[in-house]
């Protein structure tokens, strides 16, 4: 019997160990749980702010893309002003020079009315001092 005794407590020896080593390993796997769920916690918390924050870019390249529209319009309507403004400069440049050749005829016809003038008081001059 003792031989069974023996067998026994070794058989209970190494229930016992695995006893132990099964509640360790269950202790191990409470905390490996509790860190998987922290772990996906904070992956839930980062797909969330990720979401976020891709939506913060996609308003981002949103208002961009607006500004670039925007700049666009900006720069066609300002290019169609200064045509419009370059021909309108056109325009009054032609009608200066049409004004300055009037102008210098209008000089020309004052000038020669002037030397007229002049030469008719001359003779005027000269007729009346030969009627003295």
């Amino acid at each position: 019997m003792s031989k069974f005794d023996g067998e026994l407590s070794q058989r209970e020896r190494e229930l016992l160990k695995i006893r132990r080593d099964s509640d360790t390993k269950a202790a191990e796997l409470v905390k490996m749980e509790r860190m998987l769920q922290q772990t996906k916690s904070l992956l839930d918390k980062k797909s969330q702010s990720g979401t976020e924050s891709l939506g913060y870019q996609e308003n981002m390249v949103e208002d961009l893309e607006e500004k670039v529209r925007s700049s666009r319009r900006y720069r066609r309507n300002s290019l169609h002003h200064t045509q419009m403004l370059e021909s309108q400069m056109k325009t009054v440049k032609g009608e200066l020079v049409g004004t300055l050749d009037h102008l210098q005829e209008l000089r020309n016809v004052l000038r020669r009315s002037q030397q007229k003038a002049e030469e008719r008081t001359a003779a005027m001059e000269k007729l009346a001092a030969g009627l003295r």
